[in-house]
């Protein structure tokens, strides 16, 4: 319920503050006192764009500043956008003399988006141009639901097919990826068996490369080595006979002189040496092979490691072996994209298998309550002087599940007798959309919890019986729900449980507006002021006090 509105140096308005009660909260004026200024400060409320010009005094800003007494029902909603919850709720929007705009939830700063979140579950404003809501899908499958009771049905169903949404969403977002992996993947392949193949975790660069020399050079290497050990061992100028003749010289010169002993020592151990390196040679030269075809797959495996260094711009077998790794893990990345997939698919069967029993669900309740539907509206149009319209509500089968089920909706209307029902967009007039409109509020009040509704001039047009039955109506809604009228009816005005009037006056030489509660005597002065005008008759007051009851 909306109980306080507080609006400072917006337009025509200094400063007002009006408390409010629950019921029917009347509110009338003359016309340009300002009513529609209130409304335009509540629209800001709503999240509505701010304008620099709304402000009246340019080097302040402007505060509109509304309260409302809420029900736990909202606690949820405090909790998700880290908000303190309180029973009696402060929201304010400022507008600053630069032109930027503030939100505040109890005080706490909220974006314009969190603000429309709230406060479109707290005010539904309705003036007699506004209709166009009555004409879309949302609106009416709201109206059906309502009489259906499907309200914790449809809440079930539009969770799950928020839930099969977002599945349709990665399915597609891993369907690009796969899409674009798959561009690259036949050649991405080609290049990881390319390293596959090499077997390059046993590779040893330098080793091939020195056998690889090895089989260049076999011929020179075998031709030196046999001429090598040919000289060391040759029997009468060789080098190993040399060493021998040496060996025991030196002996017997170190058996006669100490000073000889070390030097005697050190020529065996070298000769000894000699005698190694000699005996390891000779093996190296039995184990020399010149094999053309062992040089051929040598070069080819060479040629192979090296033009694969180049393709992939690297110089040795380790960064050959991350570009494997990484290649490897990438084709990994294809089949748990592919997998994730198969998974999400599934996931969208079972879900829509469930989206299909809901559907039906809603789909039998709906087409159970149109006859109760046509019955109030029909019922509804003949108090408000629509005696001859006729209502339907045409349900059809939707080729996709949308956020109402697997169908579609189209309200049917026709005012005057005779002619074929048709979509209400193109089938009622300017004259008749207010009241229109009211019997469908009235119809949804009944079944549904309604924020505040705020009823600007929907009456316009209307006198007599009508306007007698519109006031009853909404005297009737109010029972269940505040509802803030403005109206120029005098049989509106007195079915009001409050009533309030704007008037306009002049200030220190400047016009303002403002809101003041009426009493039970000013309340009777200004119905019969609607009924008579500026000079109040004797008439006009009787009437008055008939109309109040």
């Amino acid at each position: 319920m909306l109980s306080r509105i507080y609006i400072k140096n917006f337009a025509l308005i200094d400063a007002l503050e009006v408390s409010l009660k629950n019921g029917l909260q009347v509110i009338t004026g003359e016309t340009g006192a300002g009513k529609s200024i209130i409304l335009g400060a509540l629209r800001l409320i709503l999240g509505e764009r701010a304008d620099i010009k709304s402000i009246s005094k340019t080097e302040d800003k402007s505060i509109v500043e509304t309260e409302f007494e809420l029900n736990n029902q909202f606690k949820k909603f405090f909790i998700e956008n880290d908000l303190d919850y309180e029973h009696q709720t402060i929201i304010r929007r400022e507008i600053l003399p630069s032109g930027k705009s503030r939100a505040f939830i109890n005080d706490v700063p909220v974006t314009l988006d969190i603000l429309k979140e709230l406060t479109s579950q707290l005010i539904d404003i309705h003036s007699q141009f506004e209709t166009s809501n009555l004409f879309t899908s949302e609106y009416q499958f709201k109206i059906i639901d309502g009489l259906s009771d499907n309200k914790n049905l449809i809440e079930n169903y539009q969770q799950s097919f928020s839930e099969f949404q977002n599945l349709k969403t990665q399915l597609k977002k891993f369907q690009t990826q796969l899409s674009e992996s798959t561009k690259e993947s036949d050649y991405k392949q080609f290049l990881l068996s390319e390293l596959e193949d090499l077997k390059m975790d046993d590779v040893n660069y330098e080793d091939l490369q020195n056998q690889l020399s090895m089989q260049e050079n076999a011929e020179m290497i075998s031709e030196n080595l046999a001429q090598l050990l040919s000289r060391f061992h040759q029997e009468e100028i060789g080098i190993f006979s040399f060493f021998n003749d040496a060996k025991s010289k030196l002996s017997k010169i170190s058996e006669v002189s100490t000073n000889f002993a070390e030097l005697n020592e050190r020529f065996e151990t070298s000769f000894v040496e000699i005698k190694d390196i000699i005996s390891e040679l000779e093996d190296e030269a039995d184990n020399i092979e010149i094999n053309p075809e062992t040089l051929v797959q040598l070069l080819e495996f060479n040629n192979k490691i090296n033009s694969l260094f180049l393709k992939h711009n690297v110089t040795n077998i380790e960064d050959l072996k991350e570009i494997r790794n990484q290649l490897s893990g990438e084709q990994k990345g294809t089949a748990e994209i592919e997998a994730y997939i198969v998974q999400i698919l599934e996931n969208i069967s079972k879900k829509e298998k469930f989206l299909e029993s809901l559907s039906l669900k809603l789909s039998k309740n709906r087409k159970k309550s149109i006859p109760i539907f046509i019955k109030k509206a029909e019922g509804l149009f003949k108090k408000l002087g629509l005696e001859k319209a006729k209502v339907d509500i045409e349900i059809s089968e939707a080729a996709e599940y949308n956020q109402f089920g697997k169908e579609n909706i189209q309200l049917l209307f026709q005012a005057n007798s005779g002619f074929p029902l048709k979509p209400i967009q193109t089938a009622i007039s300017g004259g008749e959309r207010s009241r229109v409109m009211l019997a469908v509020k009235k119809i949804i009040a009944e079944s549904d919890e309604l924020p505040t509704l705020i009823l600007d001039e929907i009456d316009t047009g209307v006198s007599g019986k009508v306007a007698e039955e519109i006031g009853n109506l909404m005297r009737e809604m109010s029972e269940d729900m505040q509802l803030i009228v403005i109206s120029h009816l005098a049989q509106v005005a007195a079915k009001g449980n409050d009533n309030y009037k704007v008037v306009k006056q002049d200030v220190n030489g400047k016009t303002q507006s403002t809101i003041i509660p009426l009493n039970d005597d000013e309340k009777l002065n200004e119905i019969a002021q609607l009924i008579s005008g500026s000079k109040i008759t004797e008439a006009a007051l009787t009437q008055a006090k008939e109309l109040i009851g």
